[in-house]
């Protein structure tokens, strides 16, 4: 199995959930060669979410889970099975005696500050007379220097669908999401985000 699978982990079987507005998929890519997974209720999916801060893993990872388990698989968090260990033999190992079929991949590639500035909407130019025309116009929509400066953090995440059966990469897709506030959230959304994605794709 490539290394890859052991990179942050994400569950996307989430076709039911709405996708949140504040998420969107910036490119998707499937397999020529890929085969459907089918129906995953019944299935076992790993979930595996790898950062080096092991309470986020397993909030994560258990996030992803619940969400298997709403659509009907049956979700395993990987540090249920794998624990630390970043060996891949081991980890291969671990994860094929589990009975998995699929293992979906989530990692944060990047993170960034975005400012944007507003200020009062120009409406077109009101020409015509000086007196009783413009005058008035002009000084009372005049511009009084404010202007709305907002700081918005974009987060990358790099989303990878292994099918176990198959022995290879079947779907990958980049998100970019804006503000995540709670951890929990921002996975559901991007769970339901590459769902969408990979529904469009046929995989699902």
């Amino acid at each position: 199995m490539r290394k890859a699978v052991y990179g942050v982990l994400v569950v996307l079987v989430a076709a039911s959930l709405a996708a949140c507005a504040t998420t969107s998929f910036t490119s998707s890519w499937k397999a020529p060669d890929a085969q459907p997974l089918g129906s995953l209720v019944g299935q076992k999916v790993v979930a595996v979410a790898v950062t080096k801060n092991q309470a986020m893993r397993r909030s994560a990872e258990d996030t992803l889970v619940s969400v298997l388990n709403a659509n009907g698989a049956q979700g395993i968090p990987s540090y249920s099975i794998l624990g630390d260990d970043a060996d891949e033999a081991k980890a291969k190992a671990a994860i094929e005696r589990s009975g998995a079929v699929a293992v979906v991949v989530m990692r944060p590639v990047a993170q960034e500050k975005e400012l944007s500035a507003t200020s009062s909407m120009y409406m077109g130019p009101r020409y015509g007379g000086y007196w009783g025309g413009y005058y008035g116009y002009g000084w009372g929509g005049a511009w009084g220097g404010g202007v709305d400066i907002r700081t918005d953090t974009i987060v990358t995440v790099e989303t990878l669908v292994y099918s176990l059966k198959q022995n290879k990469l079947i779907w990958a897709g980049q998100s970019k999401t804006t503000n995540p506030s709670k951890l929990d959230a921002f996975v559901k959304e991007v769970a339901a985000g590459a769902g969408k994605e990979m529904k469009k794709a046929g995989l699902l």
